[in-house]
């Protein structure tokens, strides 16, 4: 069973490594759902108790997929989702009171259930302010359709705004090796305000497994293929540090899955993990490494292959890139 961190000041003890679910309808490719819940169910029985979706993962797929295991695992997980995102072009984001509780009473809906544990904003309305919505969460709070407030891919001033109004368990942003944005203030909010910083994408969305991805075998629909990291000229800059990454790796007698959560989560106490694998043996390794302590040395030794800023290529292109919040 893997170690335990606070969801947020005074909320539930959960794993270090959380389980996403964007990819088990196939935001990677190809996904098989019934495969999909074999994963989930292993992974609660290694102590991966924290569940963490959206109402736009598979277009509400994936909530609708959770319902099934909710019945039978329901009371042995902490359960997150998010709303906010329209995928409308002309107005991609709605932070507005209607949409949010709209949103949120689909989703219970899709859950099969009357609260989750953890509401997320998922992405911000540029030109709604961001007390009114924390207005609007605090009410679903009361009226019992949420245990808990969290924000994702946000600034450290939106946080501390946020904060300002009521209590926020969580920030979620991507956090990893080769995206280290967070050091540069947003940790250090979440820890001020008592919030989560839940680190999305820690394997890089696959770069640090076993062996890297190959971007030209992406098939129809894969996520991947849209982003700037993956695009011939910068991924033929990123796969030999990769590489070498997965060499210093093994040296140390781990995976590079193992060895790039153990990194995320020696970043701060308050850090939780939360990768999106389909695959149980990847899930062994990505456990394996929430309980893997890194010394100074080590640590030096990642540092000299992947310094801060090593990848080449943006994370997010085209519409992508116009959600998350920018600072620094």
């Amino acid at each position: 069973m893997i170690h335990k961190r606070q969801l947020g000041q005074g909320g539930p003890m959960v794993g270090a490594v959380a389980l996403g679910t964007m990819n088990f309808l196939g935001t990677y490719g190809a996904a098989d759902s019934g495969a999909s819940l074999r994963c989930m169910a292993e992974c609660v029985e290694m102590g991966i108790d924290h569940v963490d979706t959206s109402d736009v993962y598979g277009a509400g797929g994936a909530e609708e997929l959770l319902a099934g295991f909710l019945k039978t695992h329901g009371d042995r997980v902490t359960l997150a989702t998010k709303g906010g995102i329209t995928r409308q072009p002309d107005h991609p984001f709605d932070n507005s009171d209607a949409y949010l509780t709209r949103a949120l009473e689909a989703s219970l809906k899709r859950l099969g259930v009357e609260r989750v544990d953890l509401y997320y904003l998922h992405r911000r309305q540029a030109d709604h302010p961001i007390e009114d919505t924390m207005q609007t969460l605090l009410r679903l709070r009361d009226q019992g359709k949420i245990g808990a407030i969290g924000l994702s891919e946000i600034a450290p001033a939106t946080l501390e705004r946020a904060a300002a109004v009521g209590p926020v368990a969580a920030v979620q942003s991507e956090y990893s090796l080769w995206t280290r944005q967070p050091e540069l203030g947003l940790t250090g909010a979440c820890a001020r305000h008592g919030a989560a910083m839940v680190a999305f994408s820690p394997v890089g969305r696959g770069v640090f497994a076993d062996t890297p991805p190959d971007p030209t075998g992406f098939g129809p629909g894969d996520l991947r293929a849209t982003m700037p990291r993956f695009q011939p000229d910068n991924w033929a800059r990123n796969l030999p540090r990769l590489k070498a990454f997965g060499d210093l790796a093994r040296d140390m007698g781990q995976s590079p899955a193992s060895l790039a959560i153990a990194w995320v989560l020696s970043r701060a106490p308050h850090v939780i993990a939360l990768p999106g694998s389909r695959d149980i043996a990847h899930w062994r390794q990505l456990a394996q490494g929430a309980d893997l302590s890194l010394d100074a040395e080590q640590l030096a030794r990642i540092e000299a292959v992947l310094p801060a800023g090593w990848a080449h290529g943006a994370r997010y292109g085209g519409a992508m890139a116009i959600g998350p919040e920018s600072y620094c």
